[in-house]
């Protein structure tokens, strides 16, 4: 725990055989960890196997696959369920070091900022852990598109290490999104439109083996998905649509997945 809060950490996998149990570990170590949650993703090699040896840790296994963005709507829900008070969400892959969980958690449990980004710019985490070039590119392009369109200041939006306090998670209407990778570019419009902080901290990032990756293909349609979300966050704050990942219901919770 942090100044009495629950921190649940939760783990979308797929296909991480090879480095659950190193991140697991690392996880634990922080020693403000109070419970993982792992949601395998219909993964065909040994990760349930693998997350089920752990102590401490609740396994959920979707019967097939539902996509990256429909497996954190799970992870959220079954956070939420356990009574978690911030919710951290690390990738079991190793490409985001676990020792940040404690300053992350921190800054949630400050009251300050309901959302935490650990951020691959600043610091130059990006380029010192040889992130691809097109990659990087990419990054600081739809980064800058989408604080245009926002109005936000975010040195990154496309890192998958984040920390949300229990309210947003019960506030915003996740259900409304993606099940693909977007989701993850909506879920942090949907925090602006509803007038959430969202803070960020340096992070390093490991391009190995072993870290998961979307081909290029995948890699476009995201780009398109997040200038999709961002054109119809201006619609929504100029009143022209409504979209439905922007209409605020404060009495949302997450549906069973």
């Amino acid at each position: 725990m942090i100044a009495g809060k629950k921190v649940v950490v939760v783990m979308p996998a797929y296909n991480a055989e090879n480095t659950i149990e190193k991140t697991w570990q690392e996880v634990m170590e922080t020693q403000v960890v109070d419970l993982v949650i792992v949601v395998d993703d219909h993964s065909p090699d040994g990760t349930v196997a693998r997350a089920k040896a752990l102590p401490n840790v609740i396994v959920h296994e979707h019967p097939k696959n539902m996509g990256y963005g429909g497996n954190q709507k799970t992870c959220y829900r079954l956070a939420v369920d356990h009574g978690a008070d911030i919710v951290i969400m690390v990738h079991p892959d190793y490409q985001y070091t676990p020792k940040l969980i404690p300053a992350m958690a921190g800054m949630v449990a400050s009251g300050l900022y309901p959302c935490v980004l650990a951020s691959r710019i600043l610091g130059g985490g990006a380029i010192k852990g040889r992130m691809p070039w097109w990659r990087y590119v990419a990054n600081r392009a739809l980064t800058a598109a989408d604080n245009i369109l926002l109005g936000s200041k975010l040195s990154e939006f496309h890192t998958g290490y984040r920390a949300f306090s229990r309210e947003l998670l019960t506030r915003l209407p996740l259900d409304a999104n993606s099940d693909d990778f977007v989701f993850d570019n909506q879920i942090l419009a949907q925090a602006v439109a509803a007038g959430l902080r969202i803070g960020e901290i340096s992070c390093p990032a490991s391009y190995h083996e072993d870290a998961s990756s979307i081909d290029f293909a995948r890699s476009v349609r995201y780009g398109l998905g997040v200038l999709a979300t961002s054109f119809a966050f201006v619609a929504w704050r100029w009143r022209l649509a409504n979209p439905r990942i922007f209409q605020r219901r404060p009495d949302d919770r997450l549906r069973a997945a």
